[in-house]
């Protein structure tokens, strides 16, 4: 796990590829110049974590290098923004996330920059639990013992997320709302610090996707109490549900896939879309997804995902979490 995780981490950047003829024949579009592909989070968190895995067999398969940028910025909306704005010629893609691209809507309402119609779907990559934990010199070692030591102690315990207006955040609401507890919500700028401060203890409780905190659940820096997603995650299998938990209203997918500005090509938004799909159906890559806790899109009849299909499934997210966030009554400031 480690050496998968320091591959993903890690990974430099391939050198820019000569298309071959016979990709080259596949389809109508090609680039001609290396594609950014925006992070609205810092790195090392699990939205950056997905645009390396997804970035160099990207560039190798459209011949051109695909580089990461993190933009990092109230909860995603600096990345959905500089995408939005860029030139709508396929060069410049979005990892987009549950919070930018279906969270944020309702959250910030007027102060949200860019309306859902600035940019355009064109693949879902991977879907993944999110994992409730606590710092290990807390007293408990099941949701069920939190939710009664929260009970037991109003206002006192923090619980930290990578941000306002994310999936994190919006899941330690359900959490809230749901068990009837009073938590003080500390928001990180990324997933990185908010963990640090959880395995020094200055942070009681925790809610990240499991991608970027799972290495800290299996080596006991931190105490994994839950998973929000209906069936346990394979990746590990002994941590309980939500539901198995008693508060079976706490569940929450988060989800990565790729977006691209409004008006771009459809011959380049499908091309980029069937990359997409081949990528994640390389055995090897659903290894190593598998591997950090990540499922499939499950958005076709094969298992896979495409640009019609994304879009519907973002316009559900919308409305879904739109509803969340009127009964919790979450803000940002």
């Amino acid at each position: 796990m480690k050496a998968t995780r320091r591959a993903l981490l890690g990974a430099t950047l391939a050198s820019p590829l000569i298309l071959p003829a016979s990709v080259r024949a596949q389809g109508s579009w090609a680039p001609t110049r290396p594609i950014r592909l925006v992070v609205g989070f810092t790195p090392a968190g699990t939205t950056d974590i997905a645009a390396r895995l997804l970035a160099e067999p990207l560039g190798r398969r459209l011949g051109q290098q695909v580089v990461v940028e993190n933009r990092p910025g109230a909860g995603g909306n600096l990345g959905n923004q500089v995408v939005a704005q860029a030139e709508p010629d396929g060069h410049t893609l979005l990892m987009q996330t549950i919070s930018g691209g279906a969270i944020n809507y309702s959250l910030y309402g007027a102060q949200m920059p860019i309306k859902p119609e600035e940019l355009a779907a064109v693949a879902l990559m991977v879907r993944v639990p999110n994992a409730i934990f606590v710092t290990p010199s807390l007293p408990v070692r099941s949701l069920r013992e939190l939710v009664a030591y929260a009970k037991a102690n109003p206002g006192k315990l923090n619980i930290g997320s990578s941000g306002a207006g994310t999936s994190l955040h919006m899941t330690g609401e359900l959490l809230k709302l749901e068990a009837g507890i009073d938590m003080l919500h500390v928001p990180f700028r990324g997933a990185g610090p908010m963990m640090q401060e959880a395995i020094a203890g200055r942070v009681e409780v925790g809610v990240d996707n499991l991608p970027s905190v799972i290495g800290h659940l299996r080596d006991g820096r931190l105490r994994p109490l839950a998973v929000t997603t209906k069936e346990r995650s394979p990746a590990m299998p002994e941590v309980p549900t939500t539901a198995e938990e008693g508060l079976p209203n706490v569940e929450a997918t988060a989800w990565f896939g790729v977006q691209a500005p409004a008006r771009t090509p459809r011959a380049a938004i499908q091309r980029i879309s069937d990359e997409v799909n081949a990528i994640i159906r390389d055995p090897d890559m659903r290894a190593k997804l598998n591997d950090l806790g990540g499922m499939p899109p499950n958005l076709t009849p094969d298992g896979g995902t495409s640009p019609e299909t994304f879009d519907a499934f973002i316009k559900a997210e919308i409305a879904k979490w739109g509803e969340v966030v009127r009964r919790s009554g979450a803000k940002v400031e």
